[in-house]
């Protein structure tokens, strides 16, 4: 019995001694192969693997305020997923001899509470059923194991700090362990966020991803204008072979974009985008541009463009500022200064024939005027006598003295889309060589001296209006103030002028003068602008757009150009709205500037005091609405001995929308937040109106604007 016990072990280890063997001798065989038969073959891989060279992506810079404020930056965010094939899960279900429903319920109930798959999750039953997190964690649980999403997103876009929360719901607290022992997990990425959202919206730009590079380059505004700055220079990493394997070796780190520092402010863009959306609302126009600019500096302090959605609301669009449109009036002061420089006039008071002249006449009558009455009135046949003084003998002259200007030079203002002037060269030849009569080039001139035949970016208009507010220096435009490194080196950038003097100061002064009486004058075109708490001087323009090639004359695009305070210019400013005809640009554009100039003031932001606090009244000063208590801290703030307070409205019924005219915007968000409102804001001040009409049937979930005014 022994004896065969031993001969049966003897036989297993024969048996596993010749298995070693047959597979040693498989090892050297494929050892011998891979190390001399195929030896050319991996040595050529292993080459191509380590000579490989990654590039490693630069962090995008960011976007500054004249402040410092961040208008773009880059945010890394976090996916958060789930492994449901992980061996933690069925490990857990085992455990639980089975799918513990109750845990994955509970589950379910904290991510529609706080990560819901659709917005308005709640508002219907079919809804409910259908997107809720219990309909979508029961499906994939009731799959076979090996067929469940092995990345199921929880959450998109969001912090640490959300995924941490996700971490202590029901049943996935079970879990514990970091990276791949956890099934639990987030990837993270970069986006660009704007944290004013539309404001400046064209002006500052978007990025988007180049689907073969994925680099992430700007397509429009200083996004696009300024990518090579803020896209930074990327970093190499080539392949090496370490004892753990063969893993990248940072040989270039990539350097980080600049941050660019704009010349944008806050405070003034904010103003400027509500008070051009309020007149385009008011004007029921199609679109409006504006730009504000320093005069001294050529810094764009503010710049809008706005226009009608098809929802019917206003929003940020394509930027007019830099497209050149047929200016009308607002040319004839540039042509005066041309002719005051030239000498074709000598004063103010000198005088000009305005009887009909180059198929036009003066509709504020035909008697002789002078150079204030000129452009007060706005006469066309005034300003064409003035420029043929000059150059009826040889209308080509006229485009070269615009090119001395530097009209027709980029401006290179940081602005993305930026477009030069468009004016016929008046030539005796066209470009076929065919005789062009002198009668109409004479046409073209006189056309050309006070607007129309030519087309002007707005932002080249503003320019000239600004030199003229200068006393003739003629400053570059511009949104870029600096250029800020990663090691936090700030470097100023210079800006050159465009001219030195496109103007004398004397000659700046008289167009000044004329400009002023548009405003101020009897028989201004832009009476309606005039305030006694700021002195403005501008000047009116009208012209119907081209669509299709002809004029459509049931339309009017309303211009005003201008500068305040007039006795020492601070502000230079441009509106342009395209409205229904019938109104003017005294309504429209002009009231922009107006509303502009008056809310500076109001802050003490041209050099005053602030009329919020510049002097103490006998009356109590009126509060508005508001749930806080801290009145008698406002009081106090402002240098009142006294208040009174706005009366409250009754918020009404539960169920309806309540009214919060008259409340200041922090009590007004905090009621209409209790109904479970979502709430937009435009403006600033108290409220003067909602979208949503006191009483109507609340639901919640829908969103409603708040208009507030000062």
């Amino acid at each position: 019995m022994a004896g065969n016990n031993k001969r049966h072990i003897l036989i297993r280890y024969g048996v596993i001694t010749v298995l070693f063997v047959f597979f040693g001798i498989i090892v050297l065989g494929k050892l011998f192969s891979t190390t001399v038969i195929e030896a050319s073959d991996w040595n050529r891989r292993a080459k191509e693997e380590l000579s490989r060279v990654d590039t490693i992506a630069p962090e995008r810079g960011n976007i500054l305020a004249d402040n410092g404020n961040i208008l773009a930056c880059n945010l890394k965010v976090y996916d958060i997923k789930i492994d449901l094939r992980h061996e933690k899960v069925n490990s857990h279900i085992r455990k639980n001899r089975g799918i513990p429903w109750n845990k994955i319920d509970s589950l379910a109930d904290s991510l529609d509470t706080y990560y819901p798959r659709v917005k308005d999750l709640r508002q219907h039953p079919d809804t409910f059923r259908k997107y809720s997190w219990h309909a979508k964690l029961k499906k994939e649980f009731e799959k076979q194991p090996e067929r469940r999403n092995r990345a199921l997103r929880l959450a998109r876009n969001k912090t640490l700090e959300d995924f941490e929360r996700i971490k202590g719901f029901p049943y996935l607290k079970d879990f514990n362990g970091r990276g791949t022992r956890n099934p639990l997990y987030c990837q993270n990425r970069n986006v660009r966020i704007y944290p004013y959202g539309k404001m400046a919206y064209r002006s500052i730009g978007r990025v988007n991803e180049n689907q073969k590079t994925r680099e992430i380059h700007g397509y429009s505004g200083l996004e696009m204008a300024l990518d090579s700055l803020l896209y930074g220079k990327p970093g190499l990493a080539k392949r090496v072979a370490m004892t753990s394997g063969i893993s990248n070796w940072v040989t270039t780190p990539p350097r980080r974009g600049y941050d660019i520092h704009t010349t944008i402010n806050i405070d003034l863009q904010e103003m400027l985008e509500d008070e051009l959306q309020k007149v385009c609302e008011e004007a029921d126009a199609e679109w409006g541009t504006a730009v504000l600019m320093e005069v001294a500096s050529g810094e764009i302090k503010a710049i809008s463009n706005i226009e009608l959605l098809d929802d019917g609301s206003y929003g940020e669009a394509l930027n007019r500022a830099v497209l050149p449109f047929e200016p009308g009036s607002v040319m004839k002061p540039i042509s005066l200064m041309i002719a005051f420089e030239d000498k074709l006039v000598k004063s103010v008071n000198d005088m000009v024939d305005c009887s009909p002249f180059q198929r036009t006449n003066d509709p504020h009558g035909s008697g002789p005027k002078n150079m204030k009455q000129v452009i007060e009135q706005s006469s066309n046949p005034g300003i064409a006598r003035v420029i043929f003084r000059g150059y009826a003998q040889d209308p080509e002259k006229w485009w070269e003295r615009l090119a001395g200007l530097g009209f027709f030079e980029p401006m290179h203002t940081g602005i993305a889309g930026e477009c030069t002037p468009r004016i016929k060269r008046l030539t005796p030849t066209d470009s076929r060589g065919n005789n062009i009569t002198m009668t109409a080039r004479h046409l073209d001139l006189a056309r050309q001296a006070y607007g129309y035949n030519t087309e002007l970016p707005p932002l080249f208009t503003l320019s000239v209006y600004n030199a003229i507010a200068n006393n003739g220096v003629y400053v570059r435009p511009h949104l870029v103030k600096s250029l800020i490194d990663e090691d936090g080196r700030d470097s100023v950038l210079h800006v050159r002028n465009i001219r030195d003097s496109i103007c004398s100061p004397r000659t700046a002064r008289m167009v000044r003068e004329c400009i002023r009486e548009v405003v101020w004058g009897e028989h201004g075109t832009a009476r309606l602008v005039r305030d006694d708490r700021v002195e403005i001087a501008g000047k009116t323009g009208t012209a119907y757009p081209v669509e299709h090639g002809v004029y459509n004359h049931a339309k009017r695009r309303y211009a005003f150009a201008g500068f305040f305070p007039y006795e020492n210019p601070q502000y230079s400013c441009i509106v342009l709205v395209l409205g229904k005809a019938g109104s003017s640009a005294n309504r429209t554009s002009g009231q922009v500037l107006k509303n502009m100039a008056i809310k500076m003031y109001s802050r003490g932001m041209l050099r005053n005091v602030s009329t919020y606090t510049a002097a103490k009244s006998s009356s109590r000063p009126v509060l508005a609405a508001s749930t806080a208590t801290s009145h008698s801290e406002v009081a106090k703030a402002i240098g009142a001995s006294s208040v009174r307070r706005a009366k409250t409205v009754t918020p009404g019924a539960a169920d309806t929308v309540p009214s919060v005219i008259g409340y200041d915007a922090p009590s007004a968000l905090r009621i209409l937040e209790q109904r479970g409102l979502n709430v937009r804001i435009s403006g600033t001040g108290h409220v003067v109106g909602q979208s949503l009409p006191p009483g109507t049937p609340l639901k919640k979930g829908e969103t409603i604007i708040l208009r507030l005014r000062i």
